[in-house]
């Protein structure tokens, strides 16, 4: 491992996020809260060991060749110690006085899982909370993204970080939006931020108050999910809010290669897409099949009521969002595990959300397909094809052994969850599914309207530890742990 590289690449992301914790300085001076001090020691902090970082190893700035294993220690070594920094404000303003439950909140940021472990959100400081929306806003590129953003290129590694990353704007096949990773970077943070501008516009001007808006728009194109009301979006009670985070949400689920796609005009290509015909066609399914459970048992009066919720709760939970708008463990058996199928879905590939991603399911579906008509014709051969194109074994091959080891992660975290937390075993799974696909709330004790304060230490380092695996693809970090990683 190229030590100095690691240290010279911390230091630019601390250096980074320093000067991201300006913008909620100057919104704790704003509003005269007493968050200030928190964020300025923090910024001290993370300014001054970014500096000798930086500089002290700045030689080992460009690297021509990068090892892939190398780009995973990197990018996994930077997000835990950009979550250790980021966590300071809450604990020093005591807002949030222990470590580790201040831990679980900003990785839940970062991750874009939106969980929490407050119990009275609108408590906090415009500046902290402010602050907990940047989590999301960073996050939903990812962090070591950022660092390629800002400072200058590291050559072909950026690739290797970039990929490690499981950023945005890659396919399953590790295509980009363009052959460099830069002019990549630069597209998706264009198309990032111009979604990011005409929400909060529409929000805005429906009567939300514009920082209300930033924190709302940041939660449904990050698919996020916090809030800075305690009742989440159905704090407002407004179905013109509601219906505006649903596109947005749905775009933020959308594969940003895609997007891009749209932008330049290549409408054939799209339209070739697979994964969005699946995506798409999963909404309008599940959407309506909610909604009309929740008209037919009268528990929402109208029918334009019942699609309201019914299709806000789908799109929230499948693009792993988490906002909430009503109690959906209230609803109707039939509508409960509609939102039940939900948290084993996602959304696409190459998009802001993590979880098992539709790409995998039309995978597997193509793949099931295959061996029914060889089991009919054992001597024919058909190539599993994607969007007219032909998949390689390889590929689908990953998608199968992903599939495989969530599930077994999930089978394996929600055991341990039963020993290391005083919970049930229904909300030790759910509490498992919520963190690794980093959806926020599920059912039982870790509900839509519950929280994850309850939980024991144990548990919420491990479920911390389970956000960031989700974020990072989980292959990633559980790579980490494997004995023919550390051998040379």
């Amino acid at each position: 491992m190229h030590l100095p590289t690691l240290l010279h690449l911390t230091g630019g992301v601390l250096l980074a996020i320093a000067g991201l914790l300006l913008v909620p300085l100057g919104c704790s001076v704003l509003y005269r809260e007493p968050d200030w001090y928190a964020l300025l020691l923090t910024i001290v902090l993370s300014m001054s060991v970014g500096i000798v970082l930086w500089f002290g190893f700045r030689k080992y700035q460009r690297l021509v060749e990068l090892k892939a294993k190398e780009g995973f220690v990197l990018v996994a070594f930077c997000w835990i110690v950009i979550n250790v920094i980021s966590t300071l404000p809450f604990v020093w303003h005591g807002s949030i006085p222990s470590f580790t439950k201040a831990f679980f909140e900003v990785m839940s940021g970062y991750t874009t899982t939106g969980a929490t472990v407050l119990t009275d959100i609108e408590a906090l400081p415009h500046g902290l909370l402010l602050w907990r929306t940047l989590t999301h806003f960073v996050g939903g590129m990812g962090v070591v993204v950022l660092y390629l953003t800002l400072f200058a290129g590291i050559g072909s590694s950026g690739l290797r970080l970039f990929q490690a990353e499981a950023a945005p704007g890659q396919s399953v096949g590790g295509r980009r939006l363009m052959p460099r990773v830069r002019e990549t970077i630069r597209w998706l943070w264009g198309i990032y931020v111009g979604l990011h501008v005409i929400q909060i516009t529409l929000l805005w001007t429906g009567g939300m108050p514009f920082f209300d808006a930033f924190i709302h728009t940041t939660s449904s194109i990050a698919t996020a999910g916090f809030s800075n009301r305690n009742g989440s979006l159905g704090a407002y009670d407004s179905a013109y809010f509601e219906w505006v985070c649903i596109i947005f949400m749905l775009l933020g689920g959308l594969d940003f290669t895609l997007q891009h796609k749209c932008l330049v005009g290549r409408w054939q290509t799209v339209w070739k897409s697979t994964e969005l015909k699946a995506y798409f066609g999963i909404v309008l399914v599940l959407g309506l099949l909610a909604s009309l459970v929740l008209w037919t048992q009268n528990t929402h009066g109208s029918l334009l009521d019942a699609l309201r919720y019914g299709f806000f709760q789908v799109v929230s939970i499948l693009t792993t969002t988490g906002l909430v708008t009503d109690d959906y463990s209230q609803w109707p058996e039939a509508a409960q595990a509609l939102i039940f199928v939900c948290l084993f879905i996602g959304a696409c590939a190459g998009s802001t959300t993590s979880g098992l991603r539709i790409i995998h399911f039309v995978l597997i579906w193509r793949h099931i397909q295959l061996a029914l008509r060889h089991a009919i014709q054992p001597r024919s051969v058909h190539p599993v094809r994607v969007s007219g194109e032909t998949i390689a074994p390889s590929i689908l091959g990953a998608a199968l052994g992903y599939f495989a080891l969530n599930i077994l992660y999930v089978l394996v975290g929600g055991v341990l969850m039963t020993l290391l937390s005083k919970m049930d075993w229904w909300s030790a799974f759910n509490s498992v599914m919520a963190t690794l696909w980093n959806i926020g709330p599920a059912f039982g004790m870790v509900g839509p309207t519950a929280n994850f304060g309850h939980i024991s230490d144990a548990g919420t380092w491990f479920l911390s530890f389970t956000m960031l695996a989700g974020r990072l693809d989980i292959y990633a970090l559980l790579v980490l742990f494997h004995p023919a990683f550390w051998r040379r």
